[in-house]
């Protein structure tokens, strides 16, 4: 099956507002093995608008429209669409009841242009709108299929994921079960992920495998279409065998987990606590570990000292190391990670320091960066690394590469070169 995408706005068009719904569409459809091969933007304009479809019809079998779904004068997506199929639009009655619900709640005065938003095409099933007021639809008419969805993302996002997605699945996929399952990974490149994965990938059509990159971390998705979900999960299970047998060690976890949610499951598992000393970072280290309701059990406390000064009289770090190596070294990153594990009794610390540019420091090109883990009862060391010169980019980077050093060391993983350890630390 070949789809398209139409996304409607003028908005998008003069750049106003960044089309991040097609890349979100396009990665769900290819979940259910449907490829994207058009992403069309067009303006609130029915001539134009008309054309796209028309051009859609002739290359694709299923045509979504995202955008134009509001009560103003240009959102005209679903009066177009309704015309140029010479399908009436009816009124979607608890879509109708709940806008007028919220602006009773609201104390707002209802426009009648309002009701629009309940609108929907004849014959077609509602997608209900969870977090917005526009009911989406979805129509099969001749060879197509027709899908309208609104355009901000917080109300597309849960509309896609809570229903056209079943939608699909029961209406398209003739009744086939389709399963999916996300292997989540850092400490590559996509290109490398793909490389490594070359012989896994090639010729694969059932299960298919689509590599994403988001933030960092990358994502493997394995889905398989079968007559019931233990043929899939069987077909899945063979296929993540082989990725494992060539990227086994680079892969923390699975679904929507992050790096920050399965190291803070990791030490509620062991009964360990956490702190870190953050210098570039900033409190970012800290802030990704606290960011949840089990902190209280992992997490009692941790210290930013940016400065030389800071470092010295808060943290506790020798003049002597920061004359004589300076805060952009190994030992500087040791002894902030065992002075702020001492200060907190933890089990496992961190320290953060380095250059996050653009300027350089103590000789150091933007980009260089000292992570230092010190634990109760095992040597302390330093790992070196080296990102860019984007300043925020390797704030995130070396926040990724903590977490992703502390799992290795909980799970007692190899970890790679470019280690520095203190002899005499403990």
């Amino acid at each position: 099956m070949r789809a398209e995408i139409i996304s409607v706005g003028t908005e998008l068009l003069l750049g106003q507002v960044v089309n991040t719904n097609s890349a979100y569409i396009a990665k769900k459809l290819a979940s259910l093995s449907i490829e994207v091969y058009h992403h069309i933007t067009v303006g609130d304009n029915a001539e134009r608008i008309k054309e796209a479809i028309e051009a859609a019809e002739s290359r694709s079998d299923m045509i979504i429209l995202s955008g134009g779904l509001g009560p103003t004068e240009d959102d005209i997506t679903k009066q177009v669409l309704s015309e140029y199929l010479d399908v009436e639009l009816v009124l979607h009655e608890d879509t109708q009841n709940k806008i007028i619900t919220y602006h009773k709640n609201s104390d707002f005065e209802m426009p009648k242009n309002n009701q629009l938003q309940a609108l929907m095409l004849m014959g077609a099933i509602p997608l209900l709108n969870d977090t917005g007021l526009a009911v989406g639809s979805f129509l099969e008419k001749g060879d197509h299929s027709y899908i309208i969805l609104p355009g901000p993302p917080d109300e597309l996002e849960p509309m896609v994921e809570n229903h056209l997605t079943q939608v699909i699945v029961d209406n398209i996929l003739d009744e086939q079960k389709l399963v999916s399952r996300i292997i989540r990974l850092f400490g590559l490149t996509e290109s490398q992920l793909a490389l490594k994965l070359e012989k896994v990938i090639q010729n694969q059509m059932n299960p298919t495998i689509a590599i994403y990159a988001e933030g960092g971390e990358l994502s493997i998705r394995i889905t398989a279409k079968g007559q019931s979900e233990e043929e899939c999960d069987k077909m899945i299970n063979k296929v993540e065998k082989a990725i494992n047998k060539e990227v086994k060690e680079f892969v923390f976890g699975y679904g929507e987990k992050t790096l920050s949610d399965v190291i803070k499951d990791i030490l509620i598992e062991q009964e360990k606590k956490i702190t870190a000393a953050e210098s570039l970072t900033g409190g970012a280290f800290l802030s990704s570990i606290s960011s949840d309701l089990a902190a209280g059990s992992i997490f009692d406390g941790g210290i930013v000292t940016y400065s030389s000064d800071h470092k010295h009289k808060t943290l506790g770090i020798s003049q002597k190391v920061i004359d004589n190596f300076g805060v952009v070294s190994p030992e500087c990153a040791i002894e902030m990670a065992e002075r702020v594990r001492d200060m907190f009794e933890a089990d496992v610390a961190v320290s953060l320091t380095g250059v996050a540019g653009p300027s350089d420091l103590e000789g150091n090109i933007p980009g260089t960066v000292w992570i230092g883990i010190a634990l109760n009862e095992s040597k302390s060391f330093a790992k070196h690394y080296h990102f860019a010169y984007k300043r925020n980019k390797n704030r995130r980077l070396a926040v990724q590469n903590a977490l992703d050093l502390v799992r290795r060391v909980l799970l007692d993983m190899p970890i790679s070169k470019r280690v520095y350890c203190d002899e005499d630390s403990l």
